[in-house]
């Protein structure tokens, strides 16, 4: 009976996780400390790293905003936990999904903003892998959004090292929730999954813990003391006091290799890759389940040729002794002197033409010439008589040119504000700084302050209506006052 009992011990006895380990300097990324680090090994919730972050990536690029209403799948329902008890159907805004995933760690909440940006949750884990490449993480593959084991779902201490510090600098307006205790989540309060070490460890400010049998207790910290930051990322903690305790030594660590002054060289922020050619239909399905994905046609990535005009032949009567003409030649000098004049006009009409408007644009020119095939010599008849040299020819005035401006608001132009001010000074300060960062949308725009017997309107305007609505929504993603103002009637 005692051996059935030490068998049956042994037999349900978890296997302790891989351990991997990493430290580094943020400021720099010059790694301080590496162990196991490339080694393949389950994330657990540190995926939620990257939900987060393309998260925070569609609110820049305006594809969602803080206050877009998500309503709950029964996919994303049904999470298991560590989860907020989202039911299905129920709508809740980004920012307190947000603050679940971020704070509490909550899988439901992770779903529910993986669907919301791309539709359904495996596009969004194609997604989070294509960022990942983007980011340098070159061993980390995703499957959903929330880290629950999964085959395939695997990534590495220095992939996730990686991620924290990109974390820390693509996005630092949103970094302060990770170093917050508790928060609100709409539906209740949520407490810090990573509180212990916040609340233990001098300068700790974040980032993002992880827990699941097959991972073990992972954790991606973070820590500023003076001018100095060290990122730490474990793998496979045997408990989470335990985990904390290497953590901590790790960041010792870090602090004592680290020089006290170094050079801040932020990371590159990858490219906007968006969805990839699809396009979300809703994040508010009617039935509670995932919002519907539409597959569209991607950007152009070739252009293509124009093929040739079918041949005509042109007879022209030419002396004897004119020598027949290459046919190659000829066209070679014809589509020369086409694409040249065309050119010359955009040039002229200032416009920025790209690869496919020029060869549309050399196509149509063509298109109106005959072509000029090999000629046979004329035989037969008279020779013409020799015009006169004294004969005068009229002039013939050069056909205008008509230079024409598009509008996309019929003639009339749209604007912004950004908020009425006591005075001059602070609309005039709240501009610039406004312009300086939404430079994208607001570029070449009028900065005008209006006064008013309210106060001092601080406002962008010449835009189209599209450009304006646009600027808003990209503004109001970053918590600023904005609103649209229609053109003068």
């Amino acid at each position: 009976m005692v051996a059935f009992l030490l068998l049956l011990g042994h037999s349900t006895q978890v296997q302790a996780a891989p351990y991997a380990a990493m430290v580094m300097d943020g400021r720099t990324g010059e790694v301080l400390h590496s162990r196991n680090a490339n080694t393949r090994l389950h994330p657990a919730s540190l995926t939620k790293m990257m939900t987060l972050y393309i998260t925070f990536e569609a609110i820049r690029n305006g594809e969602l905003s803080l206050d877009t209403k998500v309503q709950i799948s029964r996919n994303a329902a049904a999470e298991p936990p560590s989860k907020l008890g989202l039911r299905s159907g129920q709508k809740i805004a980004v920012r307190y999904l947000i603050r679940a995933a971020a704070i509490k760690s909550a899988n439901d909440a992770a779903t529910a903003l993986g669907e919301a940006v791309s539709g359904s949750e495996a596009a969004f884990a194609r997604r989070m892998t294509r960022t990942a490449k983007a980011l340098g993480m070159t061993k980390t593959t995703f499957k959903n959004a929330h880290g629950l084991t999964q085959k395939g779902h695997l990534s590495t201490a220095h992939d996730m090292t990686i991620l924290g510090r990109h974390m820390l600098y693509d996005y630092p307006e949103y970094y302060n929730l990770f170093s917050r205790r508790t928060a609100d989540a709409k539906v209740r309060q949520v407490a810090n999954t990573n509180r212990r070490l916040l609340g233990s460890y001098k300068g700790a400010d974040g980032i993002k813990t992880g827990y699941t049998n097959a991972a073990g207790f992972n954790l991606v910290a973070s820590a500023k003391r003076g001018d100095e930051r060290i990122i730490a990322t474990v793998f496979g903690g045997k408990s989470s006091a335990s985990r904390n305790a290497k953590v901590a030594e790790l960041l010792d660590l870090g602090f004592r290799r680290a020089p006290t002054h170094a050079k801040l060289r932020r990371p590159s922020r990858p490219s906007y890759q968006g969805n990839k050619g699809i396009q979300v239909a809703s994040s508010e399905p009617h039935d509670g389940r995932a919002g519907k994905t539409i597959r569209v046609n991607g950007a152009v990535l070739k252009s293509l040729r124009p093929k040739s005009r079918p041949e005509s032949t042109v007879v022209v009567a030419i002396a004897d002794e004119t020598p027949e003409q290459d046919d190659d030649a000829l066209k070679a000098s014809i589509d020369a002197a086409i694409t040249e004049a065309t050119l010359e006009t955009a040039q002229a009409t200032n416009e920025d033409l790209n690869d496919a408007q020029i060869i549309a644009a050399v196509a149509s020119v063509s298109s109106a010439l005959p072509t000029v095939s090999r000629v046979q010599p004329y035989r037969g008849g008279l020779r013409p008589i020799a015009r006169p040299a004294n004969i005068e020819t009229a002039a013939v005035a050069p056909e205008p040119v008509v230079v024409t401006r598009l509008s996309s608001s019929g003639g009339r132009y749209w604007g912004i504000n950004v908020g009425r001010y006591t005075n001059r000074f602070k609309a005039e300060k709240v501009l610039l700084k406004t312009a300086l960062t939404e430079m994208s949308t607001l570029s070449g725009t009028l900065r005008k302050v209006v006064k008013s017997p309210r106060g001092f309107d601080a406002t962008f305007q010449g835009l189209s209506q599209d450009r304006a609505e646009l600027a808003c929504r990209r503004l109001a993603a970053r918590n600023l006052t904005c609103r649209t103002i229609g053109p003068r009637s």
